[in-house]
């Protein structure tokens, strides 16, 4: 008999029943460190006092108008999300694929309004993940996650990551942008060279593309800076946004400049949920809380302090950890062992982590957790990793 719930996910033989920063608690008041942050999600920490309160003074006013009337609330979101990025406009959702579903449909749309209808094809990269709808799974291209669920959507076109004279050789009149994520997630915690964004970008300006960036596990803070782009010195046309940016509470943008989003017209696009009063009240709650001064600056010294004590795990357990890799609080932990028996040791010591490509465990905190949170995780890890060093001796 199926189970009541659609048996899509493989899920950890535990359950939590509520939150505190970087910890959640089981029924009987067992406590995990969450590194996962429910993939990103949680970026300002499980109950955050600030977000609770706005969203439960939010809940007593309205929950849901639609888009069809004017809606305070999202009018302000996008106004800060403009000032504190390369964007003139913003489109909201309630995931990462609607937000990638919106991009890719602005860059086509984008280049028909402007007569070039033919330019339709997206180049993407080996390894990506963009979401799980049919447009987004033709997208990333993986093989796994498309099983079953031909035909792939065309309009795509995968070269290998890393591989520039593929790319080039991959541009054609019928090339409507080039869509990336500055690091991959899914795919390992594989980061794109500062160097490479940037030839991008002058990739897509010689040729007319629109450059196209997934920052939905990236954004809003998770590198340390308030989108990952903004290492390389260089911007996108259009970026995809979700998972931290509503830090818990379902949310997505799409955010554009002008020239990108000018096909984008009334009736071309919608959504019945995306951006209604109690999502962007929580989505401005997490920019007070991640655009408060010293609060990047403290991602970026926490991550350092958790890169520096990773790379000692590394010496010390060199038959489990092969490398470490990532951005700011995105950290990816190359195992030498199947990365599932890693996590489940790791989750035996009570700490929560994310499973990626490439036979990699993601470490993806909070944004808000201390050097304590980190040592008190690097102590359970090194447990972990000793459980695993006499099956690999």
């Amino acid at each position: 008999m199926i189970a009541p719930v659609l048996p899509t996910y493989n899920r950890a033989a535990v359950s939590f029943v509520r939150g505190e920063g970087a910890r959640v608690f089981t029924e009987d008041g067992t406590a995990y460190l969450d590194f996962g942050a429910g993939v990103a999600v949680t970026s300002c920490g499980h109950a955050h006092p600030h977000l609770v309160r706005e969203l439960t003074d939010q809940a007593q006013k309205i929950w849901h108008t639609s888009n069809i009337y004017q809606m305070p609330g999202q009018e302000k979101l996008a106004k800060r999300l403009i000032e504190n990025s390369f964007a003139e406009t913003v489109f909201f959702c309630n995931s990462g694929a609607e937000a990638l579903e919106c991009s890719i449909k602005m860059a086509r749309r984008h280049h028909f309004v402007n007569g070039r209808p033919e330019r339709n094809v997206i180049i993407t990269f080996e390894g990506a993940f963009h979401g799980r709808t049919l447009a987004t799974l033709s997208a990333g291209g993986q093989e796994k996650y498309l099983e079953g669920f031909a035909p792939r959507m065309p309009g795509f076109l995968q070269v290998p990551f890393g591989d520039h004279k593929a790319l080039e050789a991959a541009i054609t009149p019928e090339t409507a942008g080039i869509l990336i994520e500055p690091v991959q997630g899914e795919g390992g915690i594989r980061p794109v060279p500062q160097q490479c964004l940037k030839g991008l970008r002058e990739l897509c300006d010689r040729h007319g593309l629109l450059l196209i960036f997934d920052e939905v596990q990236t954004g809003v803070g998770r590198t340390g800076k308030f989108f990952a782009h903004e290492w390389s010195g260089i911007t996108p046309d259009i970026m995809a946004v979700a998972k931290g940016i509503g830090g818990g509470f379902p949310l997505g943008a799409c955010l554009a400049t002008e020239n990108a989003a000018s096909g984008m017209t009334a009736g071309s696009h919608g959504s019945t949920f995306g951006g209604n009063p109690l999502a962007t009240a929580v989505g401005n709650a997490v920019l007070d809380v991640v655009l408060a001064e010293g609060f990047l600056a403290n991602v970026r010294d926490t991550a350092l302090y958790l890169k520096q004590k990773l790379a000692g795990l590394k010496d010390t357990h060199p038959s489990v950890i092969e490398d470490i890799r990532g951005e700011g609080l995105m950290i990816g932990i190359k195992a030498r062992v199947a990365n599932t028996a890693l996590q489940a040791a790791a989750l035996n010591e009570k700490l929560l982590t994310i499973g990626a490509g490439d036979n990699v465990v993601r470490l993806l905190p909070p944004l808000v957790i201390t050097r304590a949170d980190v040592d008190e995780a690097l102590a359970k890890l090194d447990r972990a990793c000793r459980a695993l060093t006499p099956a690999v001796a």
